[in-house]
């Protein structure tokens, strides 16, 4: 895909096919068009497809709406999840639920009770985005730098949530900076995003390569 926003191009021809089941990771410097990735996955209005296309179960979902790819079973859990004052997890998450699904749903009532996001800690909103692609059981979910800002504990819970989560049927699209979070999920391809296409695709060797040397030396070994 080739994406743009406000006019300027930042996927540059991106390919990448996710199966049922598997768990990739998306790492790169800053820029690279990570988060744009998600976006335009997700079909955020201000990202503008302008080449190739989004297929997924077999359907060119280019032209749905944000709503309408939720439906059919896309979820992206935020870097900076809103604070929500007047509408309670419960409230949003049985409102989601019965939107994608037309199942009822019951809610611990000490944690439902409580306005979505507002007065949580980093780690709550992240735990609670977690619980919200637990109930929603998505096909594919992407977690966009859902580990910023987590110390190690929060990122281990959360983390392993999601390893917990994961069935032969649901896909896993992380976006990270935080070589870390790879101890709790382990990952079938990582990919290495730079300049708005993917440069490297490998296995976790490709994350100690950047560990220990960065993105420097990749670019210069690619031409970059």
């Amino acid at each position: 895909v080739k994406s743009e926003v406000e006019g300027k191009e930042i996927l540059k021809g991106l390919d990448l096919t996710i199966n049922k089941g598997e768990v990739h990771v998306i790492m790169g410097p800053n820029g690279a068009g990570k988060s744009t990735l998600a976006s335009i996955l997700v079909g955020h209005p201000k990202h503008e497809l302008i080449g190739g296309d989004i297929i997924f179960d077999g359907e060119k979902i280019n032209d749905l709406g944000v709503d309408e790819r939720a439906k059919r079973g896309i979820f992206l859990s935020f870097q900076y999840p809103e604070e929500i004052p007047g509408l309670t997890v419960e409230d949003f998450l049985r409102t989601a639920k019965e939107a994608v699904t037309g199942e009822k749903q019951y809610i611990n009532p000490e944690y439902a009770e409580r306005h979505l996001n507002v007065g949580f800690s980093g780690g709550e909103k992240k735990k609670n985005e977690i619980l919200q692609m637990a109930v929603l059981e998505p096909k594919l979910a992407i977690l966009d730098e859902t580990d910023s800002g987590l110390d190690i504990d929060a990122t281990k819970i959360v983390f392993e949530g999601v390893q917990k989560l994961k069935t032969d049927d649901t896909a896993l699209l992380i976006i990270t900076h935080y070589d870390k979070v790879l101890d709790y999920l382990k990952p079938d391809f990582v990919h290495i995003l730079m300049n708005g296409k993917i440069v490297k695709t490998g296995g976790k060797e490709l994350v100690e390569e950047i560990e220990q040397n960065g993105y420097g030396k990749m670019k210069e070994e690619l031409g970059l």
